[in-house]
């Protein structure tokens, strides 16, 4: 039973740092069109979020490979889960909107 605990917990937390990671990833891109200093954004992002989710996986990873793949598998299912939530809207027209920037 302590065992069986131990694996939800693993994959509560890669729910959770999928989610930390993969929301990151869409708020910097959303953060990096509005801004004069995108490169800053997106490397000073790729090192926390990179730094933070290595750290959480090397925390439960102390538990075993089986700790450390429930967490994988909850990281995964963040993943799933925040590109279905950051999906844009359908009737959007983005053919339109690109065409504006082309030369």
């Amino acid at each position: 039973m302590n065992e069986f605990l131990s694996l939800i917990s693993a994959f509560a937390a890669g729910v959770l740092l999928g989610g930390m990671f993969f929301g990151g990833l869409w708020w910097t891109v959303q953060k990096v069109v509005a801004s004069d200093r995108s490169a800053f954004w997106l490397f000073g992002s790729l090192l926390l979020r990179t730094g933070i989710t290595l750290a959480g996986f090397y925390l439960f990873a102390r538990g075993g490979w089986e700790n450390l793949t429930a967490c994988l598998l909850g990281f995964i299912a963040a993943r799933l889960i925040v590109t279905r939530l950051t999906k844009p809207a359908k009737n959007q027209n983005f053919t339109q909107q690109e065409s504006n920037h082309a030369p």
